[in-house]
C-alpha cells in the first residue's frame, strides 16, 4: 500500500496541503489520476448520486467532465479534525449548449491511515451565470494559493 501524504491526523498546514492537492488534481480533469486519491472501497455521495470504489469514481468523473466543459475549480479548507476535513468549493463550467454555470458546494472527507480518502459527501448547488461573470479560469495561479473566493 502506497501512502498519499499528507497523512492524518491533520494539522492546519497539512489539511490545507491536502485541500490544495485535491484542487490541483481535479483541475487536471483526469479521472484516473484523481481516482488514485481514493481508497479501493471509497464511498461517495455526490448530490443525489452514490458511488462506491475507485473504478466507480473514475467512471463518474469521466461522465462528469464530458458534461462539464472548461471545468475550473477552487477549494477552501473549512475545518479539520483528526482524519476528517471539511471543504467549501466553487467551480465553473460550460454545458454542451454553451451555457455557463457556477457551482457552490461543501464536502466532508474522511481518510484512512495511508492518506487515501475513504468517504466523500458533497452537497452542490448550481447557478447559471453569463460568460462575462466568470471568475475561475483554469488551475489556480501560484500567487492565489490559499486565497478564499468570495461567495458571490
Amino acid at each position: 500500500m502506497t501512502g498519499r501524504p499528507p497523512l492524518p491526523p491533520f494539522t492546519r498546514d497539512t489539511a490545507a496541503q491536502k485541500v490544495q492537492a485535491a484542487e490541483d488534481a481535479w483541475n487536471t480533469r483526469d479521472p484516473h489520476k484523481v481516482a488514485l486519491a481514493y481508497s479501493e472501497d471509497s464511498v461517495w455521495r455526490n448530490r443525489d448520486t452514490f458511488v462506491t470504489g475507485r473504478a466507480g469514481i473514475a467512471e463518474f468523473l469521466t461522465r462528469k467532465w464530458e458534461r462539464e466543459q472548461e471545468y475550473a475549480l477552487r477549494k477552501d479548507l473549512w475545518a479539520f479534525d483528526g482524519n476528517r476535513i471539511a471543504v467549501r468549493f466553487q467551480y465553473e463550467c460550460r454545458d454542451a449548449d454553451g451555457r455557463w454555470w457556477r457551482s457552490y458546494g461543501n464536502e466532508l472527507w474522511e481518510f484512512d491511515e495511508h492518506g487515501l480518502m475513504t468517504r466523500r459527501e458533497a452537497s452542490i448547488n448550481d447557478v447559471p451565470i453569463e460568460e462575462r461573470e466568470r471568475r475561475i479560469f483554469g488551475p489556480r495561479p501560484e500567487p492565489e494559493r490559499g486565497a478564499t473566493l468570495p461567495v458571490l
